[in-house]
């Protein structure tokens, strides 16, 4: 029989709450201060990116165009990378891994803290930064999340997900206001928070004693591996419907890496109004999410996911038209709210409908697309945005969304049909009898 022993360094294996496990404490002061530097220091990124480009001559449009270009060089590392980087959280030590990955971007937010105290900041500068966070994201996701498993005992995991979950939401929303409202003051001060942040995560991953960490199977090539989820997601239809779907959506109405060009030149809202619009979508987002954590759905789960994306789209449509920072908000505030909504259907349909040996390969190529629609989604919009411009960049990019769920109600009839999260029965059998093997 396979023992039920956690993989855990924790002193206190009986601990009832993920609080009351030192690790986990370490690691999660760690995940918070990351995210609170990564979304600061983004936000201002593509904030003087915008204001280099125009203040340098660029039309709204061409400016636009470089902000293409910032999520271009951030997701190229990631589409890269992502066969080895989980090979590398298997066969290295995680919190190693993860401190040379936070140890990166401290690196990139003090020379950026550097460059703009002395007044030195340029586009070639911000451009290479963009690359060197790519290449420490693509490492850092894998490590920690690889990590966070083995520091609790297995009963109380799924607090400790949640934990995890919420530090990410707050990092989210309390990043961009750290980020905007301190460029105010001082235009290098968000790169000396974040470098202060990444400073106290590393910190904090030090603290993290020693953690059994599974042996590396020997086998199948990580890329072999990865074409292997691809092939099973291929042929599994409500999977593979609920993946292209997110994908296509926000990669289509991602409205985010324009924030500055509406900041500046359409709401004229400033770098405190940049801050006010990224923290929109975020608070939508764990609104929603902490509203599932009470009132979990239970019926008519595709159909839901089919309008929550469409809200989606509409509501980006009306962003993208809008003149009032109040009507924007409020659309944005939507637009993170029916994201949210969808994705909690989305993970929780990929996860029971995939079996027990196949999870993790399908896990990264779900991962693959996120990035896909998010990184390359801003490079998407920007291009659009500089061939027509950011108004009509964004209105089209909510138009694709809509169609795309009328596409995918008629290409995936079976995500229009699924009326609960309960998984097909042969994949309950298979589960059973894997269970049974193990025995």
């Amino acid at each position: 029989m396979v023992s039920d022993t956690p993989l855990t360094s924790s002193s206190q294996p009986e601990a009832t709450h993920p609080f009351r496990v030192a690790n986990f404490r370490a690691y999660w002061v760690s995940r918070l201060s990351m995210t609170l530097a990564q979304y600061a220091m983004l936000l201002i990124i593509g904030w003087q990116t915008y204001n280099i480009a125009r203040d340098g001559g660029m039309s709204v449009a061409a400016a636009s165009g470089q902000l293409a270009l910032i999520g271009l060089l951030q997701f190229a590392p990631l589409f890269v990378l992502t066969p080895f980087v989980g090979l590398a959280a298997d066969k290295f030590d995680r919190r190693s891994l993860g401190r040379l990955t936070v140890v990166l971007q401290l690196i990139c937010s003090a020379a950026l803290a550097w460059a703009t105290w002395h007044n030195a900041i340029t586009l070639p500068i911000l451009f290479a930064v963009a690359v060197l966070l790519g290449v420490a994201r693509a490492f850092s996701g894998p490590a920690l999340s690889a990590l966070a498993p083995n520091l609790v005992p297995r009963k109380i995991l799924p607090n400790a997900i949640a934990l995890s979950s919420i530090s990410w939401q707050v990092g989210m929303i309390v990043g961009p206001f750290i980020g905007g409202y301190t460029f105010s003051v001082l235009p290098s001060l968000p790169y000396i928070a974040a470098s202060v942040l990444f400073g106290v995560a590393i910190v904090a991953l030090s603290l993290i004693g020693k953690v059994p960490q599974p042996p590396l199977r020997k086998g199948q090539h990580p890329i072999g591996q990865m074409l292997d989820g691809i092939r099973y997601v291929r042929h599994n239809k409500m999977v593979l419907g609920a993946i292209t779907l997110d994908l296509f959506a926000v990669f289509l109405a991602g409205a985010t890496a324009l924030f500055p060009v509406y900041a500046r030149d359409i709401l004229e809202v400033g770098e405190t109004g940049l801050a006010q619009l990224a923290m929109a979508p975020a608070a939508g987002a764990a609104l929603t999410a902490a509203w599932f954590s009470f009132r979990p759905l239970e019926n008519n789960v595709g159909p839901k996911m089919l309008w929550a994306v469409f809200v989606f789209g509409l509501a980006t449509i009306v962003f993208g038209l809008s003149t009032s920072m109040p009507l924007s908000l409020a659309m944005l505030f939507i637009v993170g709210a029916a994201d949210m909504f969808s994705v909690y259907i989305r993970q929780s349909l990929i996860q029971l409908h995939t079996p027990d040996d196949k999870r993790g390969r399908v896990s990264s190529v779900s991962l693959l697309t996120i990035s896909a629609s998010n990184e390359f989604g801003d490079f998407f919009s920007g291009s659009l945005a500089f061939l027509l411009g950011p108004v009509a960049a964004v209105v089209t990019g909510g138009a694709g969304a809509i169609i795309t769920v009328a596409l995918w109600s008629r290409l995936f009839p079976v995500l229009r049909t699924t009326k609960t999260f309960d998984p097909p029965d042969e994949i309950v059998l298979k589960r059973t009898e894997s269970k049974t093997q193990e025995a």
